[in-house]
C-alpha cells in the first residue's frame, strides 16, 4: 500500500469523522473504498464500499481514525478531489468535489471528464 500525498485526494474533517463513526460500529469493514466506475447519467459514477481488504497498489489515506482506499485507476479520475460528508436539509451523503469533472448530475454521484 502506498500513502497518498496531500495533493492527490483530500478527506475533509467531516468525512473523516463520519467514516470513523461508521467503521466504529464494527458491522462491516475497517475502511471506506471509493472507486470510479463507468456508467451513471453523466458517464462515470462513484462507488462506496466498506471493506477490510486493501490491494497492494491501493492509495491509502488515513485521517483522524478513518481509512480510505482508492485504486490507481480511480485515482486518475479523482486526482485533486476533496471527499466530504454533508448533513443538510436534503439529507446526509458523502460528496466528492472533483476538479477533473466537467459536468455532473443532480445527485452528485455521476460525472463526466
Amino acid at each position: 500500500m502506498s500513502p497518498a500525498s496531500a495533493t492527490q485526494v483530500v478527506v475533509s474533517d467531516a468525512a473523516a469523522r463520519r467514516i470513523a463513526a461508521i467503521v466504529a460500529k464494527g458491522e462491516s469493514g475497517r475502511a471506506l473504498r471509493i472507486s470510479v466506475e463507468g456508467g451513471g447519467c453523466s458517464g462515470f459514477s462513484y462507488k462506496y464500499d466498506l471493506t477490510d481488504d486493501s490491494q497492494s497498489d491501493d492509495i491509502v489515506i488515513e485521517k483522524d481514525g478513518a481509512t480510505v482506499f482508492i485504486d490507481p485507476m480511480s485515482l486518475v479520475y479523482m486526482d485533486g478531489a476533496v471527499i466530504d460528508f454533508v448533513d443538510d436539509l436534503m439529507g446526509q451523503s458523502f460528496q466528492i468535489r472533483n476538479p477533473n469533472a466537467v459536468a455532473s448530475c443532480g445527485c452528485g454521484t455521476s460525472f463526466s471528464v
